[in-house]
């Protein structure tokens, strides 16, 4: 009995240990992503941990000019919209297991690129991380 128990242990640690991190992004072939210099970050509605601020900080770090709001159009004319959709889980505290961001075109809205980070409860990760690792793996080669 107790080699049973082992066994269903180690088996089962096997399967909530085999959750793995992920970080994919995809661009749209025509795509190029340096010319873009002014970015208008649209808020979720429902973010309470504020991914725009933070999606809006990096950016600027980066050196876009980025700016944040809750209209789905920007107030200026912008060379790309940023929309995200941020997932929460819950294992002992709340943690951002998911992050997905799409640059689109300032006028036409068309998705130019995509990237999300997966990161389960013993990958897990800071919003800021994931934000900075999303957005670098975005624009790596266009970062200046």
């Amino acid at each position: 009995m107790l080699a049973f128990a082992r066994t269903g242990l180690l088996i089962a640690s096997l399967v909530f240990l085999s959750a793995c991190a992920s970080l994919n992004t995809t661009k749209a072939p025509d795509a190029d992503l340096s010319k873009i210099k002014t970015i208008y970050v649209q808020k979720l509605t429902g973010d309470e941990a504020d991914i725009d601020k933070l999606l809006v900080s990096r950016l600027n770090e980066m050196g876009y000019q980025a700016t944040t709001g809750k209209a789905e159009t920007p107030p200026a004319q912008v060379d790309a919209i940023v929309t995200y959709v941020d997932r929460w889980m819950w294992d002992l505290t709340m943690y951002m297991i998911r992050l997905t961001v799409q640059i689109r075109d300032g006028s036409s809205r068309a998705i130019l690129a995509s990237a999300e980070s997966y990161r389960p409860s013993l990958q897990r990760k800071s919003p800021e991380f994931m934000v900075k690792e999303v957005l670098e793996k975005i624009f790596q080669k266009e970062q200046r």
